[in-house]
This record gives structure tokens, sequence and C-alpha cells, in this order.
């Protein structure tokens, strides 16, 4: 029996959507971690402020009047936009005052770029169709974002890896050159501390040979 397009379509948002649910719950071993210890600690906000904007961008593009017949896309992105809610209300509550303010700002400023991509897109474009380009566009770049988000937190750590490498190199340079130099100052100072014996000693010898030859003069006399 063939299956419609349709139940296919249906099938695979379904599907897919099981699989954006287990994406979003993934971090919830981190959010465990931080309640645990009651600190965030080096943890970023950045992979989850990117899911936001890219979540309320995609429940921007299901609703009716932009993108008709799309439940799947407006329910599956609407639970992510709660459970990016979620996270980032615990990161602000075990955060410092620095991390707060910035989480902050950065949502805010989410919050007015989709405000206004929305009155331009319901003023400006007049068909579902231009609407719908318009805003799966901008929705794409949100997705390149969220999954480029961990390089915030990757690249500061791999350039901390390559400058501390860097260190360890140059330490073991000049540990080495420093090592030698004390090397030969301590031979050179051994060196000199020989002949200085050697020298008093001389000088010794021949204090005790004119000395015998006195009194043999002495003597003799």
């Amino acid at each position: 029996m063939a299956v419609s397009k349709e139940i296919a379509r249906t099938a695979v948002g379904i599907l897919g959507n099981i699989i954006s649910i287990i994406l979003f719950l993934s971090p919830l071993p981190t959010f465990i971690q931080i309640c645990k210890k009651g600190s965030v600690e080096q943890f970023s906000a950045a992979p989850y402020l990117a899911t936001l904007i890219n979540c309320s961008l995609w429940v921007l593009y299901g609703l009716p009047m932009v993108h008709p017949n799309s439940t799947l896309v407006l329910t599956i992105n609407g639970a992510g936009v709660v459970i990016e809610l979620v996270y980032l209300l615990l990161f602000l509550q075990y955060s410092d005052r620095r991390k707060k303010l910035r989480v902050v700002g950065i949502m805010l400023v989410e919050c007015v770029i989709l405000a206004a991509l929305a009155i331009l897109v319901m003023t400006l474009a007049h068909t579902t169709k231009v609407r719908s380009t318009t805003v799966g566009s901008i929705a794409l770049v949100g997705n390149v974002l969220m999954y480029a988000s961990p390089l915030s937190v990757m690249v500061p750590n791999g350039l901390g890896i390559v400058f501390g490498l860097a260190q360890l190199v140059l330490y073991a340079t000049f540990y080495r050159s420093t090592k030698k130099q004390a090397l030969e100052r301590q031979v050179k100072w051994e060196m000199g501390l020989a002949a200085t014996t050697i020298s008093g000693l001389d000088s010794t010898k021949k204090s005790r040979v004119a000395q015998n030859g006195h009194d043999s003069y002495v003597n003799g006399t």
C-alpha cells in the first residue's frame, strides 16, 4: 500500500521532533551539576542563548500567518523556547552579578531583534510565501549560530592550550640555558677556588723554603 506524502511528512516530522527534544534535554546533566554545586563555575550561557533565539525564530516561522500548516515546527520549537528559558533561569540563579547582567542583556537584545523582525515581516511582506522565505532564511542563520555556539568555549580553550604549550617550550628553553650558565659559573668558581688554593700552597712552600734557608744561614754562622 502506497504511503501518501502527507503521512510520510508527518512521520518524518514526528521523528525529527523526538530527536530535537533529546537535543534540547542533553544539557540536563550540566544543570544538575550546577544545582548540586550551587555555582555555574566556568560554564557558558552562549549555547542556551543561541538555542533560544534559534527556537524563537522557528516559532515565528511556524505561525499560521507566516507559514501555514507548520504545527510540528511550531510545537517542537515552542517546547525548545520553554526548555531554554528554564536553563537560562537556572543559570541566572547560580551565576554572579557580572554574568547575570551579560545574560539578561543578550536576552533583551534577542527579544528586540525578534520583535523587530516580526513587525517588519508582518507589515512589509503581504503573502505567506514571502514571509516564510524571509523568516526561514533568517532562521537558518540562527541554526548555524546554535550549532556553532560551542566554539565560543572551544576557541578560547584551544588558544589557551596553544599559549600554554608555548610557555612550556619557552620555560624549557630558558631553563636549559640558565642551567647551563649556572653550571659554567660553578665550574669557573671551582676552578678559581682551586687556583687560589694552589697559589696559596705555593706561597706557603716558598715561605717555608725561605724560612729554612734563613735558619740554615743562622745556624751556620
